[in-house]
């Protein structure tokens, strides 16, 4: 089999990227190791910037997400029994955010990859890069019981932390930044109406708490936890009762309980892997770059990758120059370390550590009254939210 393009994976990076191929005229194969269904009802992100609702527009995949998913102005900031409205459009000159679950924005992708794009290839398990510095890479898979062998002009990586493009690079050209925290997030998805019509973030003495939604009649809520926790610990009362507690203020605000439909544990961390690119191999999303979900950033840095490999690869095939696709790892980790940094200002600005002190408690709550007295400090975190510019070489704000 022959391609320009072999991804790997068909999560919403993979999945993005041979859309935006196929509208430049490139051509590309989709592997993905696991099913349809499986693919389609993977439960991530839900949080779209104003950059990533603007690419899924402009490459013919917006209609379903406009008419189905939730525009946000804004975002609440709970501390002290307190709360403070973030005003996005206000602070960034229009821009918002859009609530839309990663598995809708899956589901529209392929569809549309099936009616009329390169071949999606599901139960494809690419098993090893080779020849990743030659002029003809290769990807080995296997498919339907046999073994087969993808030839391409370049490999672009979407299969995530543990998949095999990564792996491809030579330990000798790999340089790794991780940090991982002492807690995680007990999440929940229930079959009750959002108590908040925008997502809630709410530091406690007892541990940050999140209201969020997956549409107006089921909510997303979530529990910081000892790393260790697992989703059986925790009894549905148990969940309801910590959640108020946590999110209570002074007014007459309440949380309504709804009948669980999934517990799950996310542990936090942050990963970078530097370069992104070795040879012909391009690396995107989470095979290169991992956030703890704090600022909701992991699925919009993806798309930003792809994004930029899809610009870089689209000059090179109308100018014959490779100056793009020789940026693109240094284009990308200017805006992942951006995402990396506002992550973890957001983490450690609403999650008390095991340890934490006296003193550590009421830093936090310092900043938080900063950024709820200040349109300077305001502003900072609405920018950050709602997405950095996409950027093609340097520092230019893409077009």
């Amino acid at each position: 089999m022959r391609t320009t393009v072999g991804i790997i994976g068909a999560g919403p990076a993979g999945l993005l990227l041979a859309r935006l191929l196929h509208r430049a005229g490139i051509g590309s194969v989709v592997l993905e190791s696991r099913d349809r269904a499986y693919v389609e009802h993977r439960q991530r992100a839900g949080i779209l910037e104003q950059g990533t609702v603007d690419v899924l527009r402009a490459a013919g995949a917006g209609e379903r997400m406009d008419r189905e998913g939730l525009r946000h102005d804004g975002i609440e900031l709970r501390f002290g029994r307190r709360r403070h409205r973030v005003d996005f459009p206000g602070l960034t000159g229009g821009r918002s955010v859009m609530v839309y679950a990663q598995t809708e924005v899956c589901k529209d992708l392929i569809a549309l990859q099936l009616a009329d794009g390169g071949p999606l290839l599901f139960e494809a398990e690419a098993l090893a890069v080779e020849d990743a510095t030659g002029d003809r890479p290769r990807v080995r898979f296997r498919y339907q019981g046999r073994d087969d062998v993808l030839e391409c002009d370049y490999v672009v990586g979407c299969d995530g932390f543990r998949g095999v493009a990564r792996k491809a690079l030579p330990p000798a050209v790999s340089r790794v930044f991780e940090r991982s925290y002492p807690y995680a997030w007990l999440g929940i998805l229930a079959d009750v109406a959002p108590s908040s019509d925008e997502l809630v973030y709410a530091r406690h003495d007892r541990g940050f708490a999140l209201l969020s939604m997956r549409s107006p009649s089921v909510s997303r809520l979530y529990l910081q936890v000892p790393a260790e926790t697992r989703p059986e610990d925790w009894t549905d009362d148990a969940i309801w009762a910590e959640l108020e507690r946590r999110l209570e203020t002074d007014d007459a605000w309440a949380l309504e309980r709804g009948p669980l439909t999934q517990k799950s544990v996310t542990p936090m961390r942050s990963y970078v892997h530097e370069p992104m690119r070795h040879g012909r191999l391009f690396l995107a999303g989470d095979a290169a770059h991992i956030v703890p979900p704090t600022g909701a950033k992991g699925l919009n840095l993806a798309v930003g990758d792809v994004v930029t490999f899809a610009r870089a690869l689209t000059h090179a095939e109308e100018t014959g120059s490779p100056e793009l696709l020789d940026a693109y790892s240094a284009t990308c980790l200017r805006r992942i370390w951006q995402a990396e940094r506002f992550s973890y200002d957001m983490t450690t600005l609403l999650h008390p550590a095991p340890d934490a002190t006296a003193f550590d408690a009421r830093l936090q709550l310092a900043r938080l009254e900063r950024i709820a007295s200040s349109r300077a400090a305001e502003t900072d975190l609405a920018e950050a939210y709602t997405g950095f510019p996409l950027t093609v070489a340097g520092n230019k704000p893409s077009a």
